[in-house]
């Protein structure tokens, strides 16, 4: 196991010159974002997340589907234990949106149950996402159509409950690219589908995260915060190749996002969110540390 420590982190990311790049307080005056927590890097092991999430003092937590499987009979223990870590529920992975018509009513059925969990828990928030993009094929004008149709359905069904549908952007999916991300707002409704945008996904299908927020401020809902690491050292001639890694350790232009945040004047949940742990020697705990740091020591924001 390692041990992550303000001298090595700073060491790590060269603080001295990284912050001559903006002013030390442009954010921490003004700062109206909440910061979050995602618990997919724990594995499953949610009252771990729920403890070390905490311990590190975000105010809010991301939960997956697994959550629902293990609690829906028992929401109101879970509820209690986020409640003694004084953590609010931010999002909630709903996971995939079909658009076969066999499947879809099975699968709207499935994310309306997942808002009725979130808003038992008091969140008010579900993320769709999909699976669809096969053989890295390119998706069709009408197949994201499909999927938009779709996520129409679902969001004005948890809308009813409370709950606000997003969509999340990905790589390897649907909506991987910023035209395909355009195409599937154009045609959802604003009232049931808004935006979680990924930054670090956003990046590497080649996107600009900070113009994304202004482009898309009226339908951005939440962030994921994340970096990116491309080319890879082992591959330095593939653009291709990539890795998400911990904040302040890629590529991702986190003083241009958080300048566009706050022009836009963004004051909902942004999620801290790794897919897994970059490193095998590390633990989710310390990959947290090292962007909890970055964010506090070199961005100046207030967790």
């Amino acid at each position: 196991m390692t041990t992550i420590n303000r001298r090595d982190f700073l060491a790590q990311v060269g603080l001295a010159s990284a912050a001559t790049l903006f002013s030390t307080d442009l954010f921490a005056k003004k700062q109206s974002i909440s910061f979050a927590y995602s618990a997919i890097t724990w594995g499953g092991k949610d009252l771990d997340a729920i403890k070390q999430i905490a311990s590190l003092g975000f105010k809010g937590i991301q939960l997956r589907a697994n959550a629902y499987d293990a609690y829906k009979t028992k929401v109101q223990e879970l509820k209690g234990v986020l409640a003694e870590n004084n953590l609010s529920l931010a999002m909630f992975s709903s996971g995939n949106v079909e658009v076969d018509p066999a499947r879809v009513p099975s699968n709207i059925d499935y994310h309306v149950a997942h808002a009725s969990f979130v808003k038992a828990l008091g969140g008010n928030a579900i993320q769709l996402t999909n699976s669809l993009r096969k053989n890295n094929q390119i998706p069709t004008t009408d197949e994201l159509k499909a999927l938009a149709k779709v996520m129409n359905q679902i969001g004005e069904q948890t809308a009813d409950l409370g709950i606000q549908a997003a969509y999340h952007n990905h790589m390897h999916q649907w909506g991987e690219t910023p035209e395909e991300v355009d195409v599937l707002l154009q045609e959802t409704n604003p009232k049931y589908v808004q935006l979680l945008l990924d930054v670090a996904h956003y990046h590497q299908g080649g996107g600009n995260p900070a113009k994304a927020i202004e482009q898309y401020k009226d339908r951005l809902f939440a962030l994921h915060i994340k970096d990116v690491k491309s080319p890879l050292p082992d591959k330095p001639n593939d653009p291709k190749a990539y890795k998400f890694v911990e904040i302040g350790q890629g590529k991702v232009d986190f003083p241009a996002i958080f300048k566009a945040l706050q022009k836009v004047k963004f004051h909902q949940w942004a999620v801290v969110e790794l897919d897994g742990v970059p490193e095998p020697n590390r633990t989710a705990l310390e990959s947290a540390t090292m962007s909890k740091q970055y964010m506090t020591e070199v961005l100046k924001l207030k967790i």
